[in-house]
């Protein structure tokens, strides 16, 4: 399970420029050497600022002047005011952004899968270690030696044990949260997929380029983590609600997104294509 963000970012200039501006962050950083996806902390966060059109700065100043989280010192309020800009972006002019909020109040169900798709996006050390855990069969148990020993053989000498450990801990610590582990025993689990969820990941995958029946096989899809016959559904379920536009007929299909999309944005997609 390569990921797309990282074979296109060293592929086309272009296109990783659009990319970034749509709000994927690439490259091969990430916060999970520290933390974990803070669901708790973006949880509290967009509860403290709901207007949906809130600026970086808004953000910003709700975590470290105010203090909406929290913390207990003005140097943990700046941390977790810049982890969460790394795997939220927080910024309203990026399409994922947007779109994360969008469906943040329209499927609180679906938040954890949510916030995971969007950290999925922007968190390099995520996307290297995630596929170890969604290769495992439910009822598998995490055997953190042999995770440390597949994420060394994707990045060869560039963490040390340590750090390695508290990879792996962090990225476990993440996958509790968005379903795909139960918290005690991170035994492998599956997540529990919404119409919220889908709709966001067929939104990525669709910013990726993606498009009709491969939407389904996308990267952010398997990250979902359900059947395609039921991610279908669910689809079929957002069309209904009007979060999105989806039409099956067959292996036919077509996902468009006509709420969450700019026209500037439209018409970068277009150009594009």
């Amino acid at each position: 399970m390569d990921s797309q963000l990282r074979l296109r970012d060293n592929r086309n200039r272009s296109q990783a420029r659009m990319l970034r501006k749509f709000g994927f962050r690439l490259g091969r950083g990430g916060v999970h050497i520290g933390r974990t996806i803070m669901l708790e902390d973006i949880r509290t966060l967009f509860s403290y600022v709901k207007d949906q059109d809130s600026q970086k700065i808004d953000y910003a100043n709700a975590i470290v002047n105010e203090n909406c989280l929290g913390k207990r010192s003005e140097r943990n309020r700046k941390l977790s005011s810049r982890h969460l800009m790394t795997l939220y972006s927080l910024e309203p002019s990026a399409a994922t952004f947007r779109a994360l909020r969008y469906f943040w109040v329209r499927d609180v169900e679906a938040q954890p899968l949510l916030a995971l798709l969007c950290a999925y996006s922007r968190d390099a050390l995520l996307r290297m270690g995630i596929p170890f855990v969604l290769s495992l069969a439910e009822g598998d148990v995490v055997d953190r030696a042999v995770f440390r020993e597949f994420i060394s053989k994707r990045a060869p000498g560039r963490f040390s044990e340590s750090c390695l450990e508290s990879l792996v801990r962090n990225l476990c610590g993440t996958l509790a949260r968005s379903g795909h582990l139960e918290k005690a025993v991170k035994i492998r689990k599956r997540a529990k997929a919404t119409a919220g969820s889908v709709s966001y990941a067929l939104f990525l995958g669709y910013l990726l380029r993606s498009r009709g029946e491969a939407l389904f096989s996308t990267e952010f899809m398997r990250v979902v983590d359900c059947s395609a016959a039921y991610s279908i559904e669910l689809a079929e379920e957002a069309s209904r609600r009007g979060w999105i536009i989806f039409n099956h007929i067959g292996k036919v299909m077509e996902a468009q997104f006509p709420r969450l999309l700019t026209t500037e944005e439209k018409l970068q997609i277009h150009r594009q294509k």
